[in-house]
């Protein structure tokens, strides 16, 4: 019988794997983007948490399952009949274990065909982030002027949001390709 621990193990080793294949060959993704689409609403919609840590680093995360862009917001789909506040609350409880509060919509926008995404400013109390859910495999912080290439609605959203906080540009470079 396999403990939890190893049973997670072998579930990393397996989304590290699928995830470099998918980096290798993205068109794979499609025939399960469009079953999974198939199924969903004709618009399918959801939220993006835009957390800022006390030096003023925005959290990017690493998605395992995105092959074009793996770094961007933390989030995910909203649920039916689910508010895009409650989804990124929700999301960045199961993917990070940081319990956030959704402060304010920053930005919406149609990111892919038929998918409407809610950028939202979030607070937390303490940001530590706990174990990654399988869907992720690495987290940091960054400098909104110092990031891995995300999509530009994640750019806009990390901009607009930091000029609302007055977060100044660091001297300091953190992130090198």
């Amino acid at each position: 019988m396999l403990s939890v621990e190893s049973l997670r193990r072998i579930e990393d080793i397996l989304v590290n794997r699928i995830s470099k294949i998918l980096r290798r060959r993205p068109w794979l993704m499609i025939v399960p983007y469009r079953v999974y689409r198939f199924f969903r609403p004709k618009y399918s919609m959801g939220a993006v948490g835009v957390l800022f840590n006390a030096q003023g680093q925005v959290l990017l995360v690493e998605h395992a399952f995105h092959p074009h862009t793996p770094w961007g917001l933390p989030g995910g789909w909203s649920d039916r009949h689910e508010h895009p506040e409650k989804t990124v609350e929700r999301e960045l409880r199961e993917e990070l274990q940081i319990d956030v509060t959704a402060q304010q919509v920053i930005m919406i926008g149609i990111v892919y065909q038929n998918h409407l995404d809610v950028a939202i400013l979030c607070k937390a109390q303490d940001a530590s982030v706990g174990q990654l859910s399988y869907e992720l495999l690495d987290y940091g912080w960054f400098a909104p002027d110092d990031m891995p290439p995300v999509l530009p609605f994640h750019r806009d959203a990390i901009r607009h949001a930091a000029t609302l906080l007055k977060v100044q540009p660091t001297d300091e470079k953190t992130y090198s390709p």
